[in-house]
């Protein structure tokens, strides 16, 4: 029995996100984007994700809710006197996105995020372990290069593994 909830335990921490593989989708009709059942596993309840611009690249960021309450914790502790800390939140909560999934799993992220990313048609979805993120498909070709067995090397050393 004692083994069978460290199991659990182990699996209950894997649901909180491992977003891991490249998918490729399309934009529907309406521009909406289905996303990965495995990855909709993962994202748990509630069913929404936010999306975030990339940060010195032109791709969007998906997190998790669980991801997101972890990261805010520091915004939480800002004082209410730092006002540079406050004028950063508000730029970048502007400029992003709560979006919910439907039955089907698709959502439908807001025309500026998709025109910042460059996502008219074909979208590469990109595991990044504690989030996943999307891309433009020619700007994924540049970005993600030849891979080698030296960028393997340092990715793996710089994240610790």
């Amino acid at each position: 029995m004692v083994a069978d909830k460290h199991s659990e335990n182990q699996s209950e921490g894997l649901r909180e996100g491992v977003f891991v593989n490249t998918y490729t989708h399309t934009l529907d009709s309406k521009k909406r984007l289905t996303i990965p059942s495995e990855w909709r596993e993962l994202v748990g309840v509630p069913g929404r994700l936010l999306v975030l611009p990339g940060i010195k690249v032109r791709c969007l960021c998906l997190y998790p809710a669980h991801e997101i309450t972890r990261r805010l914790e520091k915004l939480r502790s800002l004082s209410i006197a730092d006002a540079k800390g406050r004028q950063l939140a508000r730029t970048l909560a502007a400029r992003s996105d709560f979006v919910p999934w439907d039955s089907q799993g698709r959502i439908r992220i807001k025309d500026e995020l998709l025109e910042y990313a460059g996502l008219e048609n074909v979208v590469v979805l990109v595991g990044a372990f504690d989030r996943f993120e999307l891309w433009n498909p020619d700007r994924w070709k540049e970005e993600s290069g030849a891979v080698d067995d030296p960028a393997l090397e340092e990715a793996a050393l710089y994240v610790g593994f």
